[in-house]
């Protein structure tokens, strides 16, 4: 069995949380997955560079699909706290931190951590 370093494990852990949001919110189709894959392509040289950075990956990789997610099919993810007004897409806080969380600027709120949508999205854990 092949051991993988620290930077695989962060690596690893920001995909499976971020498709673990995709799927929460119903939008985890191939080209999709395939954006969340670019992005630790992407975010691997990143963290090669900055090993200190590996703890802020799954927010990095977040924010990634976010803006691809924005240029090819709209906001993502909406926010399932606001019930009126014009739909508007969760913020990742902090930018470029540990423990990245989905926010709700127009409530105000903490709505999920990163990989935990599904239940702030009716759903419910499957741990």
């Amino acid at each position: 069995m092949v051991s993988i370093g620290p930077l695989e494990q962060s690596l690893h852990t920001a995909r499976a949380l971020v498709l673990a949001d995709l799927a929460a919110s119903q939008v985890a189709a191939a080209d999709v997955v395939s954006m969340v894959e670019d992005s630790v392509v992407q975010r691997r040289w990143w963290v090669e560079q900055w090993p200190e950075g590996a703890e802020f990956v799954a927010g990095l990789v977040a924010q990634d699909v976010q803006d691809a997610l924005l240029e090819s099919h709209g906001r993502w993810p909406l926010c399932p706290v606001c019930g009126s007004g014009d739909p508007h897409a969760l913020e990742i806080e902090p930018e470029l931190g540990p423990d990245p969380h989905w926010v709700c600027h127009q409530a105000g709120v903490k709505v999920a951590a990163v990989g935990s949508l599904v239940i702030a999205m009716g759903g419910t854990s499957s741990s």
